[in-house]
């Protein structure tokens, strides 16, 4: 294991020096594969060796471009969008109708670019904590569940970390907890209590999953342990890999259940359809873009993205050596699961461009432009993040969409927050919010000036628990299932706010 870890270490130096290289290396390993495909023969990409001809000749893809192929796969075609059949497919939300995208992972995809994420990210931790125990104990790995409802008769459906989970090396499941039948219950509130009982007593030394998940399942840790401190109960403790949210809302109620100075906490960058980055370098919260996988990447100025998420200028698309710090871009995907130049609904803005380093920004479709104010994601969690800083309060989830301007109504921002700790005063939290997001963003500023266009925003405390139960009634608890931050309309707040507090029984 040793030997292997050292070797992509030095693998890893690339990163630093050739990254075009290795992205032009990964597109012609994806288009001899994708050559003997039948979406290879109708865009004719047979023999293609330039970026440039393969700009030209295939489009950027939304989902429903991809749809039919995909379907195709899932009742047995072969060699449609990858060579060969594919077997699994992780299901995912957010197209139109609120259907559910079946994103295909293919036998190169998982181990090419997922399981080679899970090995980086142990390899990078090891490089920063030379004197690391981590392999003297077990890994909780929180994860969701297969959807066997979904299933086909030649395909499976389930959650990406299930998948994971279900075709990992046997080997894995003895440094891991919880066991494999645990790992999959579809249940989230059954799985949490199984979880938190098999792992009490386990030399637990790492952990792995959504912030958000986690924290509950280690919230019931500590309840059936009695003890005050989760270092209390895994006194080898040492290491977080946690992604798939922001992390900056729930530092400070990790902080405050692990005390252990020498914690480390490390952020990834992994979805349905790929595992993009890694945090490499403790002391910067950016992550490196991982450019040797089955995965070329194209990036779309945001200015060139509609309303609805979609491109509407082409030509503007660059490749990862045509991009430019500080610009935020939504992320276009080549992939060795049959995606085409396809936009998974990602914004980033680079940080750096030797090495490519990155921060995610939000979403293509998760943001408020109401009145062009153009809030994204980045924006809403700086200034949470500033104005708990100020107060003392912390966030536990939150919501925000605008209110539209009506008979004695100026249009401004409302925010549902369910606070973990409540500031003492909500109206002066929510002005230094507005302020920071004025601060953040011109745009936002520009809608905000005396009050004409917008008036500041206005928070709606949530009762404990709202989000938990909103989530619950759309079956979506655990996972990598997330609440929705930003919408440029009133359906999810609506909803959320229309949720009934459940009876007891």
């Amino acid at each position: 294991m040793q030997k292997v870890l050292s070797q992509r270490a030095k693998e890893l130096e690339r990163y630093f020096t050739e990254p075009e290289t290795l992205q032009r290396g990964v597109l012609q390993r994806l288009l001899q594969h994708g050559a003997m495909t039948l979406y290879g023969r109708e865009h004719d990409i047979t023999g293609l060796t330039s970026y440039e001809t393969f700009r030209r000749l295939v489009p950027v893809n939304s989902y429903e471009e991809l749809k039919d192929g995909i379907d195709r796969m899932r009742h047995g075609e072969k060699d449609v969008l990858w060579p060969g059949q594919v077997k699994w497919y992780a299901k995912s939300s957010g197209t139109t109708n609120d259907k559910s995208k079946f994103v295909p992972v293919s036998k190169d995809g998982l181990n090419h670019i997922h399981y080679a994420g899970g090995r980086d990210t142990v390899v990078w931790y090891l490089q920063n904590n030379p004197q690391s125990r981590l392999f003297d104990g077990r890994a909780l790995i929180l994860g969701g569940s297969h959807a066997p409802n979904y299933n086909v008769a030649h395909s499976l459906v389930g959650d990406l970390s299930a998948i994971l989970i279900e075709n990992i090396n046997p080997v894995v499941n003895f440094v891991r907890v919880p066991d494999k039948k645990t790992a999959l219950i579809s249940d989230f509130e059954v799985k949490r209590e199984k979880i938190a009982q098999q792992c009490l007593k386990k030399n637990v030394t790492n952990l792995s999953g959504v912030p958000s998940w986690m924290m509950s399942v280690l919230t019931r840790v500590l309840e059936l342990s009695g003890k005050d401190h989760l270092e209390d109960v895994w006194p080898n403790l040492e290491v977080f890999f946690h992604g798939g949210i922001a992390f900056a809302p729930y530092r400070k109620q990790y902080e405050a259940m692990i005390t252990k100075p020498d914690m480390h906490y490390m952020e990834t960058y992994n979805a349905s359809e790929g595992f993009f980055g890694i945090q490499n370098d403790p002391l910067d919260s950016s992550m490196m873009l991982m450019v040797d996988y089955d995965i070329f990447y194209e990036f779309a100025p945001i200015e060139a993205i509609d309303d609805d998420g979609m491109l509407t200028d082409p030509d503007s698309v660059v490749p990862l050596w045509g991009v430019k710090a500080n610009k935020n871009y939504a992320v276009i995907i080549t992939t060795s699961c049959g995606l085409w130049r396809y936009m998974i609904g990602d914004t980033v803005k680079f940080t750096s461009t030797m090495p490519y380093k990155f921060h995610i920004t939000g979403r293509t479709k998760s943001f408020i432009n109401a009145f062009g104010e153009e809030l994204i994601v980045d924006n809403a969690e700086k200034g949470l993040q500033y104005a708990c800083a100020q107060t003392g309060a912390e966030v536990k989830e939150y919501t925000a969409a605008p209110v539209f301007r009506s008979e004695g109504v100026v249009p401004h921002h409302q925010w549902v927050i369910e606070f973990t700790k409540e500031p003492e005063d909500l109206d002066a939290f929510a002005q230094l919010l507005d302020n920071k997001l004025k601060e953040l963003n011109s745009d936002y500023e520009a809608k905000r000036f005396k009050d004409i266009n917008m008036v500041c925003l206005k928070i709606v405390k949530a009762r404990e628990g709202l989000f938990h139960d909103w989530l619950k009634s759309k079956g979506k608890l655990g996972g990598q299932h997330k609440v929705p931050r930003l919408c440029n309309n009133r359906k999810i707040i609506e909803e959320i706010l229309q949720s009934p507090t459940p009876t007891l029984p």
